[in-house]
């Protein structure tokens, strides 16, 4: 009777792994879709996750909804700044939170397709990430300019610089692209243009940063590598297989048309500081994070190397709180009172977020949030788990 009953407590024990583990390999089908789990089975507290969503309804992103308005106010004291591609009008407040793959929280209108910003350096740093899984790359630690054989790259300096330092944003590049200099983006709090222009560099990989013409050069560079359209790349490989739904788009500046094989092709840009970038809705971000928190498989399809998943989530030399464009809960960047330094996500101007929690198995997207509130949020968020 006592082995019969062990037998049973281990059978018990099973069954819940197995339970378990089956609701953390939850995908939600290409038809658009998605399973809702109670948050008492969830492992969340009810009252404390309807105020989390209250939180995030009553802390909007404070700047205006017409989002040229936004960027031109925001990044006034830029040498030269204007809006060079598209923009559209945002929404409200919106959001998903993700447990095991299915829906827990939801706010606003998901499906809206809004702009995402900075967000879209974590999809054009997956595009590197597939270009190294497929040998388009050979080592992040090659010289780009063994891959891009025009100017982009010339000069004892650019000639130095790897993939490991663009996706990183310590490369310090010097140069223009599309009509931009480097220098003209964030500049610093000193000096004037003339001290700009004539800054002394720094070694590849020692400095980090945050630079958007720079990006945009990595996006460039990222084309002449794949010969075809970012976007096209990224709908074959990513989001079409991960069930995405056809809303999304990846833009670039109106003149950054380039010729590759006798085609024009845009090279798109890496955030929407100027305008462009990827917009899309909530719940495709939701499924892009899903991806990652499953490590690059998607029921039961490896499309994306957990690899490259793991690598993006190193601490760079220059920076410790940031991967190969992903944000690190660590070092200057780290929230207060958010512990956990495995967390790490995707940010973007307004408030835009995708933040992957592989320890809780939780997946938070939210957009429009004053940037300030993210680590209240994300309080509330571990608060209202039980």
């Amino acid at each position: 009777m006592i082995l019969i009953m062990k037998n049973r407590k281990f059978a018990l024990v099973i069954a819940l792994l197995v339970s378990s583990l089956t609701q953390a390999q939850y995908f939600p089908p290409n038809n658009g879709s998605w399973e809702t789990i109670q948050p008492g089975k969830a492992g969340f507290n009810p009252k404390k996750l309807e105020e989390v969503i209250k939180f995030a309804e009553s802390n909007e992103y404070s700047g205006s909804k017409d989002l040229r308005i936004a960027i031109l106010t925001s990044f006034a004291r830029e040498p030269y700044h204007d809006v060079l591609g598209p923009t559209k009008e945002r929404g409200g407040p919106a959001g998903v939170i993700l447990k095991g793959g299915k829906i827990v929280a939801s706010w606003g209108d998901t499906k809206r397709v809004d702009m995402t910003f900075s967000v879209t350096k974590s999809y054009l740093s997956t595009v590197a990430g597939l270009a190294l899984d497929k040998g388009l790359i050979s080592s992040l630690n090659d010289p780009i300019k063994n891959y891009v054989w025009d100017n982009t790259y010339e000069g004892e300096h650019n000639a130095k610089i790897t993939w490991e330092h663009m996706l990183t944003q310590s490369s310090d590049w010097s140069g223009s692209m599309f009509g931009m200099p480097d220098w003209s983006d964030r500049p610093s709090r000193d000096g004037g243009i003339d001290d700009w222009k004539h800054r002394e560099l720094h070694e590849p990989g020692t400095y980090f940063k945050y630079n958007d013409v720079r990006v945009n050069v990595l996006s460039y560079s990222l084309l002449q590598v794949w010969r075809k359209p970012l976007p096209h790349v990224l709908k074959t490989y990513i989001m079409d297989p991960i069930g995405a739904s056809t809303t999304w788009r990846w833009m670039g500046y109106d003149h950054a048309w380039v010729t590759i094989d006798g085609q024009k092709i845009q090279s798109v840009t890496g955030g929407g500081h100027s305008g462009g970038g990827v917009f899309i809705s909530t719940e495709d971000h939701a499924r892009f994070g899903l991806l990652f928190m499953n490590e690059g498989k998607w029921n039961g399809q490896q499309i994306l190397s957990s690899a490259w998943v793991k690598s993006v989530q190193e601490p760079s030399e220059a920076n410790e709180s940031y991967g190969y464009m992903w944000w690190l809960n660590r070092g200057g960047r780290k929230w207060q009172g958010v512990e956990d330094e495995s967390i790490y996500f995707a940010a973007g101007f307004g408030g835009n977020y995708i933040i992957i929690d592989k320890t809780n198995d939780i997946v938070v997207i939210t957009r429009w949030l004053e940037p300030s509130k993210i680590g209240d949020f994300m309080t509330k968020v571990y608060a209202a788990m039980n």
